[in-house]
């Protein structure tokens, strides 16, 4: 990964005091030397009729929502300036609001996306919405998303790979996801931990006869060897302490979220690969229920030779027609 230069967060609630992106993200910025830009996606749909019964025109209602969360943008903006960083703000109708930041990311060149979770009071406070999948699994860029409020404070960063390549991922994506972190925690001043969830072997022996349950044994304790062996390859120029080196056997969705909780991580830096049709179901659903599971924020990366496909053209503002009751 690249050091950033620029840095798009997505402000859900312009409005709101409290918020947890945009102060990491003015954390990463003062740490790398990178400028930020404040963007917020007005995706909200408009009634065909609301606008006209204030005597406005389409556009007179567009303008005034927008300046309006312009100036809101701009009093967090002016916060952040005070301090010596270089900040932009932007405001445009457009929708749905992930796909809004990922186009905003693509033409403005963004290096790093860094975004606030989406939750409610009626599920558990890290788990992700719709919005927040379809933003790490479309997004062009190294995707930030923000689940805990407190500031990092020399944080754990805890780098998950994966040596052996499951689901075909890129060899390329682990010495990423390994750069990431090293960076992330050397602008932090954090400490760097390294870790691999090996699954082991996938045959039941107490299922197997006498001789088959032996041999699923023998496999066993030969895949953990090699998967130790790639695991010690991997991360060898990593120069780490035993401690901060974590080999654990179980799945990454039991194995992952664990290990951050033990070693009181704050950041979790991942990889991901988007797949469609079955192949989606299939690793979306393991890497999503991974996401999930974890307490703290995440980075996701993506390979190199990832592309979006979200379409470059705005989608401007979002009519649906009145109701009838309204």
């Amino acid at each position: 990964m690249k050091k950033p230069r620029r840095i798009l967060v997505a402000i859900k609630s312009p409005g709101s005091r409290a918020q947890p992106a945009l102060r990491k993200a003015a954390q990463l910025a003062t740490a790398l030397g990178a400028r930020l830009e404040l963007f917020h996606a007005i995706s909200e749909p408009v009634y065909l009729d609301a606008f006209l019964l204030e005597g406005l025109t389409l556009e007179q209602t567009q303008k005034q929502w927008r300046d309006r969360l312009v100036k809101k943008l701009e009093k967090h903006a002016a916060e952040l300036r005070a301090t010596g960083l270089a900040v932009d703000v932007a405001c445009e109708w457009d929708f749905p609001a992930y796909e809004a930041v990922i186009r905003r990311a693509s033409r403005t060149d963004a290096d790093l996306i860094v975004a606030e979770r989406h939750a409610t009071k009626h599920v558990l406070p890290w788990l992700l919405r719709f919005n927040d999948w379809e933003l790490l699994r479309r997004g062009p860029v190294p995707v930030l998303l923000v689940k805990r409020p407190q500031p990092w404070r020399k944080p754990g960063v805890l780098a998950a790979i994966d040596p052996l390549h499951s689901f075909a991922k890129p060899a390329r994506l682990d010495g990423e996801i390994m750069e990431a972190a090293q960076m992330a925690a050397s602008a932090l001043g954090g400490k760097l931990h390294l870790a691999h969830a090996f699954p082991g072997a996938m045959l039941p022996a107490e299922r197997l006869s006498p001789v088959s349950a032996e041999l699923a044994v023998s496999l066993e304790k030969q895949a953990t060897r090699e998967a130790r062996k790639s695991f010690a390859a991997a991360i060898e120029q990593a120069g780490l302490t035993a401690a901060r080196k974590h080999f654990v056997s179980g799945h990454a969705v039991d194995v992952i979220p664990k290990l951050a909780k033990q070693q009181h991580v704050q950041l979790v830096v991942m990889g991901a690969v988007s797949r469609s049709g079955f192949k989606r179901l299939i690793i979306g659903n393991i890497a999503e229920q991974v996401l999930d599971a974890l307490p703290c924020d995440v980075l996701v990366m993506k390979p190199a030779s990832f592309k979006s496909k979200v379409k470059g053209r705005m989608r401007g503002v979002q009519l649906v027609p009145t109701p009838p009751y309204l």
